[in-house]
């Protein structure tokens, strides 16, 4: 299992020199790996439908308690087999639809590091790995969405992504530790048996409304859905990928996994229903007023996980049985739409609506694809779409929740407008003329929307494929109680059958006269742009001023200033400590000093205050040296030879260098106030009396035995090395200096890059 998660992490790494070798056929070879790994995870299939979990857990930080776990049931195999499973096609499809890309060997790479991410999300047992894995679809996602990072509007779209999802990130970060507080474990496993404790716990609302807020980001609930429409900026594989079947369900998973340990109380219910159910509505309002296909597909995605997330928390078996076959149904024909779109947007070089109309001639095989998915969609037989909108209506009507039905069937609606302007409009009516000439794709485009398309007309028509298989043991983790599935695509005639032509007859209605509605949608756009989208950018720039006027106070580019800062910092903190203790304080310093002791620290106060008060350069310059040499003595007699003689060479270099160079200046000239020079005297006077009373009261604190015994004793017989000091710099503290070797070194990479850095030629 571990193996299986972090292998695609192993493969980015090799994905861009392995392009390099195969070019072309990397895609398909690549795929490879996604289309193992949903193999083996389909061995899973039929023991966790038997109502076996595995558990497999390896050892990370145990000082902590921290475990590498992994959790295979019945929710966490249908996540993984989707992921797994789109990602084979996803590669595959961006192998043609990217061809020639310069950096096409980076997409792979960030596309595995994402898909592993992604696996290692849904799989993980603890807590804390969950919370890994959560960042780590971020900042891959961040990579993907800024993929085209030559356009200012791809990177600002990368960064609104990487800061709304990451800021939900530190909310959850704070929900698990008190999760894990609260329930006694970091282990989901044991934290499923443990509901009862964490919902009585004193932690309990701070906990849920912690996680619900990192679920709501990652899963663009309003009001922290705008992100997700703007990452359409995204080559259309990662649209396909990360924001119809994989991260935005994220946050959806990560509601229905802990349901059973947050869920079933009344604020619960509350926040999800509500939430939800708003973005549900906001997200069909607005992908009513979009022409780009991308961007509808995107607000259509957001109603979709509104969706999600209501019938999770509505909670029932039936409700969470429908969000589970809505789940799988939406990956299916959403991706297959961000495919065909994307199919279209390469064929013709647009995918404005507006610019679209009579594909269904050059591009056949396009428009019978677009049009299945699109029954889907719009929840027509015979899809699994019909099936899972079908489940929807059952639930929210068994739970006599009327707003929620008619939330549902508002959503039906737009969702039958949306398809037919998706799957119609472009390919029927008029021919009109695009950037390019439009021909069919060739088959390595159009294979992978049509296996989705497929699969979501066959998995309606033969149930019994996933029903036990996949669809149960999912609602069974969820609901921790045993569940009975009936799919079928036939039901008789009912109230859910109703609603459903309802929501049919008056989606066509509102398509036939779209025009007319979308001027009416259009009238309130003055709504929208005090939507949070404007928020997010006024808070955005609030930040950028903050940064600009604290980097003109703090990065002044006077040493003076970084001196003060420091210094008033230090007293300010450490000073007003010590003023608080200084009545409980004790100086139980030793002065046995001997008097060349005594002498050398004379010279070394009065050298500083020579070269404090020197009127030349030359001067100062000689009075540091004394310093430095006083300071070379007291090495001497206290027993570190090596250490006086490293400080008398550098001293003397010093000296040297400075006599060269400031040889040739002026004198001193006084260029600061009187006011300034009383300042920094007082500063540094203060800074001085500080340390030194820190010293003479923390000399005589021993809070631990003296380990300079240990080192003397074991230098040399277990460092071999008689010399104590670098025996101690390269054995006992060896990963200390080998960080600060690690530091020089990237600091001088920096530095080669910076020299390799040369204006282009034009």
């Amino acid at each position: 299992m571990l193996v299986a998660v972090l292998s695609g992490f192993a493969a980015s790494l090799a994905a861009p020199w392995f392009y390099k070798i195969v070019r072309g056929a990397a895609g398909w070879l690549i795929a490879l790996l996604p289309l193992g790994l949903m193999i083996y995870f389909g061995v899973f299939v039929e023991p966790i439908a038997a109502g076996q979990v595995v558990v497999v857990s390896h050892d990370w930080v145990p000082s902590l308690g921290i475990k590498l776990s992994f959790l295979v049931d019945g929710l966490s195999l249908l996540f993984a087999l989707l992921i797994s499973g789109i990602g084979a096609l996803i590669l595959i499809y961006a192998a043609v639809y990217l061809h020639g890309h310069p950096q096409l060997g980076r997409f792979y790479s960030y596309i595995l590091i994402f898909m592993a991410s992604m696996l290692g999300l849904v799989l993980a047992d603890n807590l804390i790995a969950v919370y890994v894995f959560w960042e780590l679809t971020s900042i891959s996602s961040y990579f993907l969405i800024g993929f085209e990072h030559n356009r200012e509007s791809a990177r600002a779209a990368a960064l609104q992504a990487l800061l709304m999802t990451g800021a939900g990130s530190l909310t959850l970060l704070a929900g698990v530790l008190l999760l894990g507080k609260a329930g006694g474990s970091l282990e989901v496993s044991t934290l499923l048996k443990n509901g009862e404790m964490v919902r009585n716990d004193a932690l309990y609302v701070p906990i849920l409304l912690l996680v619900l807020a990192g679920a709501f980001t990652k899963s663009a609930q309003v009001p922290f859905h705008f992100w997700l429409p703007s990452a359409m900026e995204a080559p259309t594989p990662v649209s396909a990928y990360l924001h119809s079947a994989t991260m935005v369900k994220a946050g959806v998973y990560l509601v229905a996994r802990l349901s059973p340990v947050l869920g079933g109380t009344e604020i619960w219910i509350q926040a999800l229903t509500t939430v939800g159910g708003i973005t549900m509505i906001a997200g069909a309002y607005l992908a009513l007023r979009q022409t780009d296909l991308k961007r509808m597909l995107a607000y259509l995605t957001v109603s979709a996980l509104g969706m999600l997330i209501v019938f999770i928390g509505v909670g029932t078996s039936q409700a969470l049985a429908a969000a589970i076959v809505f789940l799988l149904a939406h990956a299916l024909y959403k991706g297959a739409l961000f495919l065909v779109t994307g199919i279209i947007d390469h064929q013709t070089g647009s995918r404005d609506v507006k610019e679209l109309g009579g594909l269904r001639s050059p591009m056949p095989i396009t428009a019978t694809i677009a049009a299945l998915a699109a029954l889907s969609l719009a929840a027509l037989p015979p899809t699994l779409g019909f099936v899972g909108k079908e489940m929807l209506l059952e639930a929210s009507l068994a739970a006599n929740r009327a707003a929620l039905t008619i939330a549902v069937v508002f959503a039906s609606i737009i969702f039958v407008t949306t398809a037919a302007i998706i799957g119609i409009h472009p390919f029927f009516g008029k021919k009109i003329p695009t950037p390019k000439q439009p021909h069919e794709a060739p088959p390595s485009l159009w294979s992978a929307p049509a296996i989705l398309a497929v699969l979501g007309v066959i998995f309606a028509a033969m149930p019994a494929l996933v029903q036990g298989s996949l669809f149960q043991p999912a609602v069974e983790a969820i609901a921790r109680e045993p569940v009975t599935l009936r799919l079928a695509l036939w039901h008789g005639f009912n109230l859910p059958l109703t609603l459903s032509a309802v929501s049919l007859l008056f989606g066509l209605a509102v398509y036939a006269r779209r025009k007319a509605v979308i001027e009416i949608v259009s009238r309130l756009q003055i709504i929208s742009s005090w939507g949070p989208q404007h928020w997010y950018r006024l808070i955005l720039a609030g930040l950028n001023h903050l940064a600009e006027r604290q980097t003109e106070l703090l990065q002044s580019g006077y040493l003076r200033y970084y001196l003060i800062i420091i210094i008033f910092t230090s007293l300010a903190v450490a000073g007003s400590k010590l003023f608080i203790a200084l009545d409980t304080a004790r100086f139980t310093a030793s002065f046995d000093a001997r008097f060349h002791e005594w002498l050398i620290a004379g010279v070394i106060l009065f050298a500083a205050f020579a070269a404090v008060v020197a009127r030349s350069r030359l001067a100062a310059v000689a009075a540091l040296g004394v310093v430095g040499y006083g300071v070379a003595l007291v090495f001497v007699f206290f027993g570190a030879p090596d250490l006086a003689m490293t400080q008398f060479m550098i001293e003397t270099l010093t000296v040297i260098l400075f006599v060269l160079v400031f040889h040739h200046l002026p004198r001193f000239a006084i260029l600061s106030s009187r006011f300034a020079r009383v300042r920094d005297a007082i500063l540094t006077l203060a800074l001085g009396a500080l340390i030194t009373i820190i010293v003479l009261i923390g000399s005589g604190i021993q809070l631990y035995p003296k380990i300079s015994t240990y080192f003397i004793e074991n230098s040399l017989s277990l460092a071999h090395g008689r010399n104590i000091v670098n025996v101690i710099l390269v054995d006992f503290r060896g990963f200390d200096t080998f960080g600060e070797i690690t530091v020089l070194a990237v600091a001088g990479i920096g530095v080669y890059a910076l020299l390799k850095l040369k204006p282009q030629k034009k």
